[in-house]
């Protein structure tokens, strides 16, 4: 369905330049902070695990410093795991999810793994409520060599000094205002028309079209199923214009999309996508379903092995 849509800012068919990136983010406004909802829970942490500083948004260093949680008892025999959130920063659950699997899950695991979590890659996009940077620029898109976007330039510095990581999740919603703002914005930025989509009702997976790894994307589904609902594949048998490949999975090629999933050589990568506009789930479910995600994620290697 096309829309007659038209978005704001910018002049229809013609892409934004930086006056028009300017005029977006004038009307972007603090709606939560990252230093009263996100920092505490962080610092929290300190006590059992190792919390470091990987980095600082230039907008304002102090506001906004990155920071990751590692399992203390690092050793290099021991296989990497790297989840992070937020990368989206509007996408809730994903940095209070990461944050729930420390506080609960991450001790029972790291005797199996070396665990690395960044929990809010995107901390200005978690106080506005927004998909992209202060330039209008979408992080997610960005993981990619001298990368436009600060937020992914300074994950990407992070996990080059890991080593090999094994398994990557990531975490993400995909919520109503994908559909209301974001991707009109998004059409307007590219000066291209807005066709309206579907949001799927319920949780699903992306996996790596270079590296699908199925049975991996299977056992993450059957473990959030105990916690919400999955996803049904729309009437073309797709979910957000990709056809899914099994129940609640599609897939994306994370490398060349630029997508944090392919910030690492990771065996196992999923991206989680949760929906926490669905009237059937809470917050605290959304947060829930991150980390039965993880977990789901973790117990299959760890039977593989």
């Amino acid at each position: 369905m096309h829309s007659s849509y038209s978005y704001p800012i910018g002049t229809s068919g013609e892409k934004w330049g930086q006056e028009e990136r300017k005029a977006w983010r004038a009307q972007t406004t603090i709606k939560r902070e990252y230093q009263q909802e996100v920092v505490p829970k962080i610092k929290a942490l300190a006590s059992k695990f190792l919390v470091e500083q990987y980095g600082a948004l230039s907008y304002d260093e102090q506001r906004y410093p990155l920071f990751c949680i590692k399992s203390p008892n690092w050793d290099d025999n021991k296989p990497t795991v790297l989840v992070t959130g937020g990368v989206h920063g509007y996408e809730t659950s994903g940095v209070h999810g990461a944050l729930k699997f420390v506080e609960t899950q991450a001790q029972h695991y790291s005797q199996y793994f070396n665990i690395v979590v960044a929990p809010c890659v995107s901390p200005w996009g978690y106080e506005t409520i927004n998909r992209w940077n202060p330039n209008a620029v979408d992080p997610n898109r960005s993981f990619y060599q001298d990368s436009p976007a600060e937020e992914s330039a300074n994950l990407m510095k992070l996990v080059s000094t890991l080593g090999d990581v094994l398994i990557h999740i990531d975490l993400h919603e995909t919520t109503d205002t994908d559909e209301t703002e974001f991707r009109p914005a998004l059409a307007a930025r590219d000066g291209i028309e807005y066709i309206e989509g579907m949001i799927p009702d319920g949780f699903y997976t992306v996996g790596d079209t270079e590296n699908p790894v199925p049975d991996f994307q299977a056992a993450v589904i059957e473990s959030v199923r105990k916690v919400t609902h999955i996803a049904p594949a729309d009437e073309d048998g797709k979910i957000i214009g990709s056809e899914v490949v099994q129940d609640g999975v599609i897939n994306y090629s994370m490398k060349k999309l630029g997508l944090c999933g392919g910030v690492t050589n990771c065996q196992y990568g999923t991206t989680t996508e949760v929906y926490p506009d669905s009237p059937k789930v809470t917050d605290d479910e959304c947060n829930h379903a991150q980390v039965a995600a993880i977990i789901g994620g973790l117990d299959y290697v760890l039977s593989q092995r």
